[in-house]
């Protein structure tokens, strides 16, 4: 968007390898636990309102693959289409975001652990939690995501758990206002473990 309004002339070609473009990170574990109950709410902007409305060619469910600097091409995959393809450029921006940390723990890769990163990672434990109804929950990490995902999964019933390996949750905080946080925390009866990392599942 910051590009179009740069140069209204610039043909604009956005790739991006999931289905959703934009979403709202923050909303995601507010729809988990059923405070948000339209999931459509979570998406911020689709592929046909960036085309209609900035003359975007924007190419979902498409994956760069590789880039070659010198020809100034890239390699694209469409999964719809199961094809690859070449695309070229004059500049090239790349914004390729993050994964969810899936530290080598023994157990790991358990079907009930869960990432929590995008829509399909969303829809993938709402169904779990719909669907086998557990009693409790582990939350890995004290962070703004991890905070918010227990306070959710609290709301819909669960008993959590948030284990943290650092002093304090929250760690951009000082340490009196994250006190302040986990005092909510007690109160709400959401047991906390900090300075205490996981070793195994």
């Amino acid at each position: 968007a910051r590009l179009r309004r740069l140069d209204e002339q610039a043909q604009i070609i956005m790739v991006e390898r999931g289905e959703y473009i934009s979403f709202a990170n923050c909303g995601l574990p507010y729809y988990i636990g059923g405070i948000i109950t339209d999931r459509n709410r979570l998406l911020v902007t689709t592929a046909e309102s960036m085309r209609s409305r900035y003359q975007i060619d924007v190419r979902p469910c498409t994956e760069a693959r590789r880039i070659d600097p010198e020809k100034k091409d890239v390699e694209l995959y469409d999964f719809a289409a199961q094809k690859t393809y070449m695309e070229s450029y004059d500049e090239l921006v790349l914004s390729p975001g993050a994964t969810p940390i899936r530290p080598p723990i023994e157990g790991i890769d358990d079907p009930r652990i869960f990432t929590l990163r995008n829509i399909p990672d969303t829809d993938a434990i709402k169904h779990f939690v719909d669907e086998k109804k557990p009693k409790r929950a582990l939350v890995v990490g004290g962070g703004y995501i991890g905070l918010e995902m227990a306070e959710s999964l609290h709301h819909a019933g669960l008993q959590v758990t948030i284990c943290e390996k650092l002093e304090q949750v929250m760690m951009p905080l000082d340490f009196e206002m994250a006190a302040l946080v986990h005092r909510h925390m007690q109160v709400r009866n959401i047991e906390f473990y900090l300075n205490d990392g996981i070793s195994k599942f």
